[in-house]
């Protein structure tokens, strides 16, 4: 994401409204990392990500004329993407609703030890770390749909309680007591169960096979292993992350951000570049006029 002047996104806007593809272009790679990121957090896995993503971006380009510049564009694609998303019905876990609990006795009593080898000669480090990176990312699935949200907004992207608020319909206080509540809920769980990032006895490297018995994980697609790392500056407005919440942050450095899969950014461009998307927008235009 480059960091643009509010000026420069204004004449952007006001380009793109008007029939400018290269303007509408460069505002949908400005936030399409911050869409997919947040949605793999909201949603769990990759594939539900690159759906949601779509759906958000074709959600704010066709309402690109709204905005009225009373806040951030950041933070008006937000709110358009949170309330997508607190909604989402298509994704994995809107049918398969995860608990604390049955994660917890998932990790006490699973017979892992019974699981004979179905690596497929890949190998095991690197599918520990898939694993770690997709159980802690699922685990998020534990929590209700707003106090997820309520936690990434926090967590990863460390937006200011005064934006965040806005973009949750709630006051800045409000967000940071049930931010320190939730991340507290999070650092518990980990502490008490993860042997990776508290003191648990579960090991990623000891419940691979199980994890794959259990189609978690997929040695022949490997999710997080062949995605890009982006530096976490890369979805952040630094000037809006000096807020102190708590001292928890050490204990969720599994928030990595990622680039939006190259699948996901050429569905995104032949959406530009489709006549579809033309017909839609020219009837937008004419509507506002």
């Amino acid at each position: 994401m480059s960091k643009k002047t509010n000026k420069e996104t204004q004449d952007l806007i006001a380009k793109a409204t008007a029939g400018d593809k290269k303007a509408l272009e460069l505002l949908v790679t400005d936030v399409q990392d911050i869409v997919f990121n947040l949605s793999l957090r909201m949603l769990g896995t990759f594939s539900d990500a690159e759906d949601a993503t779509q759906d958000i971006l074709l959600k704010m380009i066709t309402h690109l004329s709204s905005f009225r510049g009373d806040s951030a564009f950041t933070t008006w694609v937000f709110r358009i993407a949170v309330n997508h998303l607190k909604n989402y019905k298509k994704h994995m876990f809107a049918h398969h609703a995860l608990s604390f609990s049955y994660y917890g006795d998932d990790i006490e009593n699973a017979k892992i030890q019974d699981v004979p080898d179905v690596t497929q000669n890949v190998e095991k480090a690197i599918l520990a770390e898939e694993l770690k990176m997709s159980c802690t990312n699922v685990m998020l699935q534990c929590l209700d749909a707003e106090s997820r949200c309520i936690f990434i907004l926090g967590t990863m992207f460390k937006l200011d309680s005064r934006i965040a608020g806005e973009i949750l319909e709630m006051s800045p206080e409000a967000y940071r007591q049930r931010l320190s509540r939730i991340r507290k809920k999070m650092a518990d769980f980990l502490g008490q169960y993860c042997g990776e990032y508290g003191s648990g006895r579960c090991k990623c490297k000891d419940r691979v096979n199980y994890a794959i018995q259990s189609h978690r994980i997929n040695p022949l697609q490997l999710d997080y292993m062949t995605a890009t790392e982006i530096p976490i500056q890369a979805i952040r407005d630094v000037k809006n992350a000096m807020e102190h919440i708590d001292d928890l942050s050490q204990d969720f450095s599994f928030c990595k951000p990622y680039q939006s899969p190259e699948h996901t950014k050429m569905l995104i461009q032949e959406l530009l570049n489709s006549p579809q998307l033309s017909m839609i927008r020219n009837m937008e235009r004419r509507s506002q006029t």
